[in-house]
């Protein structure tokens, strides 16, 4: 609950590639319930992040994350009806690389940085993405 806006995308990011990981292990291990509950999950932590978005505040940003949200999702769907480890091992990549900046900006000023999510960030401390 101390967390601040930066620091709960970071964990929402670090959840997300955890999830994604263990989606890929279980398409790897033809395990199809392991698989579609942790696709589950990673469709509704890019959905949350989504949601979570001022776009009033984050301006283009928003807007552009928004945008990778949206391809994230249909590539993490496309990956498990295709059972394509290639799609889910490239939103993989981009969750990890929008994670690294994410990190880079809790060394910096984290206000500024958390713009584009201010409206809502505080309530995602409260679900519980284990379940």
């Amino acid at each position: 609950m101390s967390a601040d806006p930066v620091e709960l995308i970071h964990i929402l990011y670090e959840h997300g590639l955890l999830q994604l990981g263990a989606a890929r292990t279980s398409l790897a291990a033809r395990d199809i319930a392991g698989r579609n509950r942790a696709i589950s999950k990673v469709l509704g932590i890019l959905g949350e992040l989504e949601g979570s978005l001022d776009h009033k505040t984050g301006g283009s940003i928003s807007q552009n994350l928004a945008h990778i949200y949206q391809y994230m999702r249909r590539r993490v769907v496309d990956g498990n009806v295709k059972q394509d480890d290639h799609a889910l091992a490239e939103v993989e990549s981009l969750l990890r690389t929008l994670d690294e900046g994410w990190t880079a900006m809790q060394h910096a000023t984290c206000a500024p940085a958390a713009a584009p999510y201010f409206h809502a960030v505080t309530e995602l401390v409260a679900h519980n993405w284990n379940a």
